[in-house]
C-alpha cells in the first residue's frame, strides 16, 4: 500500500510528463503488445470460422516442421550471412563518419555535410531499389557501362548470387550511415572542449585526439547500440530484400522474413508462418540477452 501511495503521489506530481509520453505508450501498447495475443497461432491449427482462439492444439509441431524442412539450412544461412555482413561492415560506418564530421571546424561546411549524408535516409525503399535497378542494369545503367568499360562484361549485380549480398549491404550503409551517425555526434558533443585544448598543448595530433578523447567518449554508446543490433541478428528486414529478390538471386536472397510472407500471406498457412516468425523472435531474444550479459560482465555496461 505504501508503494502504491508513493506511485500515485509521483503520478500527480509529474502528470505533465506522463501526458507528454502517453501517445508513445499508446503506440507501443497497440502495435507491440496487443498483437502478441496472436502468438497462440503458432501452437494451433488456424481455423477461419473459429478465430484466433479456435482450432486444434498442435503444440510445437510447426516448429519441428520448420526445422525439418529442406529450406531450413538455406534460410538460416542466408539470414545470418546478410545480418552479420550488415553488422560487421555497417555498424562501424556511422562511427567513422561521426568522427570525421566531428573534425570539421567550419560550422557552415559541417552543416552542409551533415545534411548531405542525412538525405539518403529519407529516400523510399521502393525508390531506392528502383534507382539500383536503373543504375546497375548491365545494358543501360551507368554502373553497367562502367563495368563493361573496365572489361568485366555484362554482370547484373543485383541478379548475381555472388554480388547480391555486397550490393545489399553497401546500399544499406549508403542510405542509413549518415542518419545513424547522429547519435554518435550527440555523444561527441558532450566531450569537454578543455580536453581537446589539453591534448593540443601536449602536442597530440588529430588521430591521437580521436583515439584518446573521442573514442573513449563513444564507448558506452557503441556498446549499447551494438547490444541492440545483436537483438536483430535474424531481422534482415522484409521490404528491401523482397523488392531486390528475383529468380536468379533467390538462392542467396530468400531469408526468414520473405519466407514467412510467402508461407503466411501467399499460401495462407498462418499457423506455420506464425511459428517461423516466433522462432525468429526467440533467436533474436537469446542473442540480445547473451550479448547484454557478456557486456555487463566484461565492461560493466548493459541495458539494465
Amino acid at each position: 500500500m505504501r508503494l502504491l501511495g508513493g506511485g500515485l503521489r509521483a503520478l500527480r506530481r509529474d502528470y505533465q510528463l506522463w501526458i507528454m509520453i502517453a501517445p508513445a505508450i499508446a503506440v507501443v501498447l497497440i502495435f507491440n503488445y496487443i498483437p502478441m495475443y496472436g502468438i497462440q497461432l503458432a501452437f494451433k491449427d488456424f481455423d477461419f470460422s473459429k478465430g484466433l482462439t479456435g482450432g486444434a492444439w498442435r503444440g510445437i509441431d510447426y516448429f519441428k516442421q520448420f526445422m525439418d524442412s529442406y529450406l531450413f539450412t538455406d534460410l538460416m544461412r542466408n539470414t545470418f550471412l546478410i545480418s552479420l555482413a550488415t553488422i560487421i561492415v555497417g555498424f562501424p560506418a556511422p562511427i567513422i563518419l561521426a568522427l570525421i564530421l566531428n573534425q570539421i571546424r567550419r560550422k557552415r561546411f559541417k552543416n552542409v555535410m551533415q545534411t548531405t549524408v542525412y538525405l539518403p535516409h529519407f529516400i523510399s525503399i521502393i525508390v531506392l531499389v528502383g534507382m539500383m535497378n536503373v543504375l546497375m542494369s548491365p545494358e543501360t545503367g551507368v554502373v553497367g557501362h562502367l563495368m563493361k568499360g573496365l572489361g568485366l562484361g555484362h554482370i547484373n549485380l543485383i541478379a548475381s548470387t555472388n554480388t547480391f549480398v555486397p550490393v545489399y549491404v553497401l546500399s544499406d550503409i549508403w542510405q542509413h550511415c549518415g542518419w545513424n551517425s547522429i547519435i554518435y555526434l550527440a555523444a561527441l558533443s558532450t566531450v569537454d572542449p578543455q580536453l581537446y585544448d589539453s591534448a593540443k598543448i601536449d602536442g597530440a595530433s588529430r588521430m591521437k585526439m580521436i583515439r584518446y578523447v573521442d573514442l573513449p567518449a563513444l564507448v558506452p554508446t557503441i556498446i549499447i547500440l551494438f547490444i541492440l543490433s545483436m537483438g536483430n541478428i535474424l531481422s534482415t528486414g522484409f521490404e528491401k530484400i523482397f523488392l531486390m529478390q528475383n529468380a536468379l538471386n533467390l538462392p542467396v536472397s530468400e531469408v526468414i522474413a520473405t519466407y514467412v510472407y510467402k508461407i503466411g500471406i501467399v499460401s495462407n498457412q498462418f499457423s506455420y508462418a506464425s511459428a517461423i516468425g516466433l522462432f525468429n523472435t526467440l533467436i533474436n531474444f537469446v542473442f540480445l540477452f547473451a550479448m547484454n550479459a557478456a557486456s555487463k560482465k566484461m565492461s560493466n555496461t548493459s541495458l539494465y
